[in-house]
């Protein structure tokens, strides 16, 4: 089996930051900061988060905070829930969510939830169960979680929870493993996991894998690195891993890396990107890989920086 190239993905990562002015970066700009936690994640998980400079990331992320409290994509966007959460999560990798104005941020998050318990992503309305989870994760972070109406959340993503086990991103909503991932995690961080036929669900996630030993969304799909974590996690929080062949999946991971210059692609001999690259060190992370650092399957934060500021357990 291939090795993982671990330190061409850190220069990999670290080269893509400094490409403001390059095509896909322009095409990437109003999601620069899911870009941000996407490839700062990768470097934490691979242990090199100090190859960058904490100031001028935590001055980046500020800058993209409005008055509302909520985060755009990058300095001059519109808040989204989105984009409100990765800024959480990156402060939170260096240990610096006490910059910010945490019931500012909670309030605004607070302000989203509907009265059917569903969230909008911003002030537009759109309704999807991924605003759930980002929503439930980011107050969780915060110590917030009393601002939102918590049962009515949960009944809302058990609402669109499908006869084959699966989640869709609204009731009735095909079942997806992105949706299925948001729908779990926010019920695994909620403690409503027992709400759901673990079996069932797990059956279909199973059925993710394909004979190349990667998984997909969807059935009749393609493989794709990033359902190595909406599956794989998925699987983890509802103790049903060992249902799928992780030798194969860890090679598919491996197969699709860019050994001479980094990155990890959706499939293998594609191009790379951050986005896949993260997704494919995190499945390995979920994998227990030798020298990738364990991630937590439902707040997607490595699970020393969960510890830190969720039990105060500090290393």
């Amino acid at each position: 089996m291939v090795e993982l190239a671990a330190r061409k993905h850190v220069q990999f990562i670290l080269s893509k930051a400094k490409e403001k002015d390059f095509y896909e970066s322009v095409l990437m700009e109003h999601i620069r900061l899911n870009g941000a936690y996407w490839g700062l994640t990768t470097l934490d998980l691979l242990g090199k988060l100090d190859t960058v400079d904490v100031n001028e990331v935590v001055s980046e992320v500020l800058q993209c905070q409005h008055e509302s409290g909520g985060f755009g994509g990058n300095i001059g966007h519109d808040p989204h829930i989105l984009y409100t959460l990765s800024a959480v999560q990156v402060l939170a990798l260096f240990d610096k969510v006490d910059v910010l104005d945490i019931d500012k941020i909670a309030n605004y998050v607070a302000g989203l939830q509907n009265e059917d318990g569903s969230f909008s992503g911003d002030m537009w309305g759109e309704i999807d169960t991924r605003f759930s989870y980002i929503s439930i994760c980011c107050l969780a972070l915060l110590h917030r979680l009393d601002k939102i109406n918590v049962e009515k959340a949960v009944d809302y993503i058990l609402s669109c929870k499908n006869h084959d086990g699966g989640f869709g991103c609204t009731p009735g909503g095909e079942s997806h493993a992105g949706q299925i991932f948001c729908c779990v995690g926010a019920l695994a961080i909620t403690g409503s996991l027992h709400r759901i036929d673990k079996d069932l669900l797990g059956w279909w996630l199973c059925e993710r894998q394909v004979k190349a030993g990667g998984l997909n969304g969807r059935p009749e799909k393609l493989p794709d690195v990033c359902y190595s974590w909406w599956v794989l996690s998925s699987l983890i929080m509802i103790d049903r891993v060992h249902w799928i062949d992780k030798e194969k999946l860890a090679k598919f991971i491996l197969d699709c890396q860019d050994i001479e210059n980094g990155g990890i692609s959706d499939r293998p001999d594609d191009a790379c990107d951050a986005y896949h690259t993260y997704f494919g060190v995190a499945g390995l992370s979920l994998l227990e890989y030798p020298g990738v650092k364990p991630i937590d399957p439902a707040y997607a934060l490595p699970v020393d920086v969960v510890n830190r500021i969720i039990l105060g357990i500090k290393e």
